[in-house]
């Protein structure tokens, strides 16, 4: 009975240190870690021990017999991954990190609660002495992890139970709804502050601005970006939904084939009885049980083997019961100017399509598309752009606005003329840019942690602040910040509200909602 992994996988790679017979690849030390979309168990090698399953963070290793039907595509998946990759035998020499000598009275923070910034936790926990302040701008910890991931796919969330672990260590202190930037009137703390009270600060903060199509019509009434859109339906508070004022066709566009845009795609799409077993935040179940989308168009501007979404993600669609996938390429498109028919659901992919301007008057009626050599009118109620993310610059530190991203050098935010800034780093999509999940980031993470270490061996420069000052400056400019016991009991009550439905959990989608629960008054 050989063990399977899913799509769910988060590449944390837990799984390999505990594989007695190295029957998991790519490990953290072979080419493709950190950019596989997932690890691979070898049919052949496997032993059927469990004991993977039993190390896998987010619930993504299954017998085969286990396989529910929708995850039955990944034992080929696994399985050819190795008649593609032919693997060398035995156990790669395992290389153990040197460790220096640090002073046990580092002080750290970590701005952002996303993987990047969990792994850095775990890092600097496990390797140095130094207490960590963990600020986060919501009251909910999580980053991409819950503002990001779909809500059919809880047990890829599952992660974040290794993160909670560290947010109790005694050696951390939890600030979130807490923001970085200039406003010091708004409640926000500044980097200039957190440079002066800290001995390195590492910015976790993502990339969650969206890229523009450049078309016109792009900012009519049912235009959206995945960011957006995603955030809504996850329940981060603030997102804006759609806004279905169309001309009811039931069908939607997508531009962008990247796993976000299928993840849209099959949220859309998905029958709303089906989503209502999720935790997908109520305002979205809500306007999708009255829109109902029964055609989604995927549009990519190349060919099919140019796509950006991962082999198990598009295979994982064709099992979604009473969804059909078709595929058109060029000319092959026909024309959809007509609604869509209310008697079947459909993903369609597009491919050499280009979006070419979003038609309508006061609200998005259709998207005018060049396909191949032939231009076509897709009568559309939202429009949404799913075609790569940007960081948001923070004042008070550099940002590289072509790249959309923090400029780095091996981690250290770098000035002008790559002159690094003594104690501030960037980790994950903030300095990598948006590509590779969550295995590419805790590999940076690690990697990041590992140069502050050298730096500080190498003479960083100490804070001269009393370790109670900043404490002091928190409280005084930010009176609603969290820690973990209002953190816990903002977790504790939406699982509860949750239970009373059969759902995982029913999200908070008001601070002040979340502020009440966690024991802090509404103003």
């Amino acid at each position: 009975m050989t063990f399977v992994i899913t799509s769910s996988c988060c590449s944390d790679a837990g799984c390999v240190a505990v594989c007695p017979v190295n029957c998991i690849h790519p490990t953290p030390d072979e080419p493709g870690f950190g950019t596989s979309d997932i690890l691979h168990i070898d049919p052949e090698a496997c032993i059927d021990c469990g004991a993977c399953a039993d190390a896998c963070p987010v619930n993504a290793i299954f017998p085969v017999d286990r396989l529910a039907h929708r995850d039955r595509v990944f034992i080929d998946i696994n399985a050819s991954y190795y008649r593609d990759n032919p693997q060398p035998s035995g156990w790669s020499e395992v290389v153990y990190p040197v460790i220096p000598k640090l002073p046990a009275d580092l002080r750290v923070a970590i701005v952002g609660t996303g993987p990047s910034g969990g792994y850095a936790l775990r890092t600097l926990l496990n390797r140095t002495e130094a207490t960590v302040t963990v600020f986060d701008k919501l009251p909910t910890p999580g980053g991409l992890v819950r503002a990001g991931v779909a809500p059919d796919h809880p047990s890829t969330k599952d992660v974040m139970k290794t993160f909670d672990l560290l947010y109790r260590d005694p050696r951390v202190t939890m600030a979130t709804n807490v923001e970085i930037g200039p406003e010091v009137n708004a409640g926000q703390i500044t980097p200039a502050e957190l440079a002066e009270h800290f001995d390195a600060v590492f910015y976790a903060v993502g990339a969650s601005a969206s890229r523009r199509l450049g078309i016109a019509g792009e900012d009519l009434p049912g235009s959206t970006s995945a960011t957006e859109l995603v955030a809504w339906y996850n329940a981060v508070p603030g997102a804006q939904g759609p806004r279905f004022v169309g001309g009811g066709s039931g069908r939607a566009v997508i531009v962008g084939t990247g796993n976000v845009a299928l993840d849209v795609a099959r949220i859309l799409v998905s029958p709303p009885e089906a989503l209502a077993a999720t935790d997908i935040a109520d305002r979205a179940l809500a306007l999708l049980r009255q829109q109902n989308v029964h055609e989604v168009i995927v549009l990519g501007r190349r060919g099919q083997a140019d796509a950006a979404y991962t082999s198990a993600e598009y295979r994982a669609l064709e099992t979604i019961p009473g969804v059909e996938i078709v595929v058109y390429d060029g000319d092959d498109l026909p024309d959809l100017s007509g609604p869509a028919s209310p008697d079947r659901r459909r993903i369609v992919f597009a491919f050499h399509a280009v979006p070419e301007a979003a038609r309508g008057d006061d609200h998005l009626r259709s998207v005018r598309v060049r396909a191949g050599d032939q231009a076509r009118e897709i009568a559309s109620d939202l429009l949404v752009r799913a075609i790569g993310y940007r960081s948001t610059s923070i004042d008070g530190l550099p940002f590289d606005e072509a790249n959309g991203r923090f400029p780095v050098r091996d981690g250290r935010i770098v000035g002008d003329g790559g002159t690094p800034l003594p104690g501030a780093y960037a980790v994950g999509w903030a300095a990598r840019g948006s590509t590779g999940g969550i295995g590419a980031n805790k590999v940076h993470a690690i990697a990041t942690v590992e140069a502050f270490m050298n730096d500080v061996v190498e003479g960083l420069p100490r804070t001269t602040a009393a370790p109670e000052a900043f404490g002091e400056l928190l409280a005084r400019r930010q009176r609603r910040s969290l820690g973990y016991r209002g953190i816990a009991a903002i977790d504790r009550m939406e699982r509860e509200r949750g239970a009373q439905q059969g759902r995982p959990r029913v999200k908070f989608t008001e601070v002040g909602d979340m502020l009440a629960a966690a024991g802090r008054r509404r103003r």
